[in-house]
This record gives C-alpha cells, structure tokens and sequence, in this order.
C-alpha cells in the first residue's frame, strides 16, 4: 500500500477549503483517506490559522515512508518557519 499525503478539496464553488489527507496513491483524489491530517484555507489572512496540522501524525506518516505532493511539502515547511518563529 502506496501512501502519499496530498490536498483533498473541499469547500464551495470559489470557496476553496482543503483537507491534508494521507491517502492511498491509487484512489481518486475524492476518495475516502486513510487519515485526515489537518487543514488548509489559502482565504483565511492570519497566517496561523490558514494551515492547521497534526504535526506528530504528519511525521508518523513520513516515516513510514510516506510521500507529501509538492504543495503540502511547501505548506508544512511554511507551518514549520511560522511555529518556529512563535
């Protein structure tokens, strides 16, 4: 079982609201994941509350050899900078 973790849309029409889901590599992007890891609102203007992730989980998955898309890879190094920054 192939896991990748990648955005999962949700939300209304020009209302983007992501999802950051662990999901298996060959289900559709809609499909039903195996975990759901966090959020993501690209509308939200706080830089705080526009990524929410499990972080412990994210790395769980990551050791397991996981793989992030390259957007969630970018989002979780921007949560990183920003938590680090606090």
């Amino acid at each position: 079982m192939a896991v990748v973790i990648r955005l999962q849309r949700t939300g209304k029409p020009h209302q983007p609201y992501y999802r950051v889901v662990a999901i298996e590599k060959a289900r559709a992007a809609s499909g039903r994941p195996v975990e759901v890891l966090g959020t993501y609102n690209p509308r939200e203007e706080t830089a705080g509350k526009k990524i929410v992730l499990n972080g412990d989980r994210y790395e769980h998955w990551i050791k397991v050899g996981a793989r992030p898309s390259d957007t969630v890879f970018a989002l979780v190094k921007s949560y990183k900078r920003a938590a680090a920054a606090k």
